[in-house]
């Protein structure tokens, strides 16, 4: 990969990080519009807590992976939240990352040669080989 290559991923990377560990902790604390249809119907105070009515937010569970160490857009046992949530970001990403990495390192094409008796197409502006040029407009 060519340098310029290499300074575009890094710095994309480095703006990917930034934004999941610092920006990311500056984000809406109020619902979504998903979570707030789910609390039409419903009374809720300061904290998101329903408190009367009845909407379909009263049937939530928790997630399966709601135990794991990222859930909550936090990591588990970081107490300061703003750190809590700026790690949890910056592992997303580097995990992205990794998986990406790999999946294009192992798809990428390599360079291989042709195996004897592969055909082979010459390239346009190619002048080919003294055989190649004298057999041009011949019938075999």
């Amino acid at each position: 990969m060519k340098n310029r290559s290499w300074a575009f991923l890094a710095g994309g990377l480095l703006v990917a990080l930034l934004l999941a560990g610092v920006v990311s902790n500056y984000a809406s604390s109020h619902p979504d519009g998903l979570d707030s249809s789910l609390l039409k119907g419903c009374t809720v105070d300061a904290d998101d807590n329903i408190v009367g009515g009845s909407c379909p937010a009263q049937q939530a569970q928790d997630h399966e992976l709601a135990d794991s160490p990222l859930a909550d857009y936090g990591v588990r046992g970081v107490e300061n939240s703003f750190v809590s949530t700026g790690l949890s970001g910056v592992l997303g990403v580097l995990i992205t990352f990794a998986i990406g990495a790999g999946g294009f390192w192992l798809l990428r094409r390599r360079g291989t040669t042709p195996a004897e008796g592969e055909a082979t197409t010459p390239v346009e502006g190619d002048a080919g080989s003294a055989d190649d040029r004298r057999h041009v407009g011949t019938a075999s």
